[in-house]
């Protein structure tokens, strides 16, 4: 049985304190166990990978009910803090965000990324307001990532992108955000220069030409996502192994690489207690 997690949100908070927050996206209880197992110091769910997994596809459609089942088994099986992706809370309304996020909280969530999207900045203002007296009045200092999709969406030309990414940023830190999400933002001096003028801790998302992780410290990044990155690799990896296998049944390829059936077992069977059995 999950509850709110206000320890939890203070380990988390504190973990964008200093040095570089890694995430590896999860979106369900067996790949958070395994990640957790690997020694994450925290989760966080994949919006699209999430959805991916209960058959819909990704952008605001998923059921808030499927959400915040997914937290409360993540949260059955692993310790560490858990923040979600709730892409726009699942509203334009923000008394449906604020509705989205207590069931999220009530799941064991402590932080969550909500965007912006293609919607007027004040939307999101509204909704990270909302969202945080939500979860207070669980308890619970939310840590809200607010995501600006300035870059993903070329939403200003090239020239007026840091501008515009920065202008968005302050006004979602004066709304209460904890963080500043901006994904699609790769080269380095683009990365300093919002990573200098944003005052608040910056994530960005893994994809090609990104520097590492080391460079990406020294630039000023506090939190680095994989997002949808790894469900994407698995997605790609069963597709060859099941039209491999549906051409010419070999079984040899099922085995290459495969994690043993007994040391997976084994994990999920050595999680927190409860992780054994509904």
């Amino acid at each position: 049985m999950t509850s709110p997690d206000p320890a939890g949100a203070r380990t988390f908070r504190q973990l964008h304190a200093s040095g570089l927050l890694i995430l590896p996206n999860v979106w369900d209880a067996g790949s958070a166990r395994l990640v957790e197992s690997l020694g994450a110091r925290a989760l966080a769910t994949s919006s699209a990978a999430v959805a991916w997994a209960h058959g819909y596809p990704d952008g605001d459609l998923l059921p808030v009910p499927l959400v915040a089942a997914t937290v409360a088994e993540i949260r059955r099986v692993a310790t560490v803090p858990l923040s979600v992706d709730v892409e726009g809370g699942y509203s334009t309304d923000p008394a449906g965000v604020a509705e989205t996020v207590a069931r999220v909280v009530d799941a064991g969530g402590v932080g969550i990324n909500l965007e912006d999207g293609t919607s007027e900045p004040y939307l999101l203002c509204a909704k990270i307001e909302a969202a945080r007296q939500s979860a207070r009045r669980l308890g619970v200092e939310l840590f809200v990532n607010a995501r600006t999709d300035v870059y993903l969406r070329n939403l200003a030309p090239p020239e007026r992108r840091i501008a515009e990414t920065l202008a968005r940023a302050e006004q979602y830190r004066s709304a209460g955000a904890d963080g500043i999400f901006v994904p699609g933002v790769v080269e380095s001096e683009q990365i300093r220069a919002v990573a200098q003028g944003v005052r608040l801790p910056l994530n960005v998302l893994a994809r090609a030409g990104l520097p590492d992780a080391a460079r990406l410290e020294a630039l000023g990044v506090r939190r680095l996502s994989a997002g949808s990155g790894i469900a994407q690799a698995v997605f790609g990896r069963i597709a060859a192994l099941a039209s491999g296998f549906m051409k010419t049944g070999a079984s040899d390829p099922l085995g290459e690489g495969a994690m043993p059936y007994a040391e997976i077992n084994a994990l999920i069977g050595a999680g927190p207690q409860g992780a054994r059995r509904p």
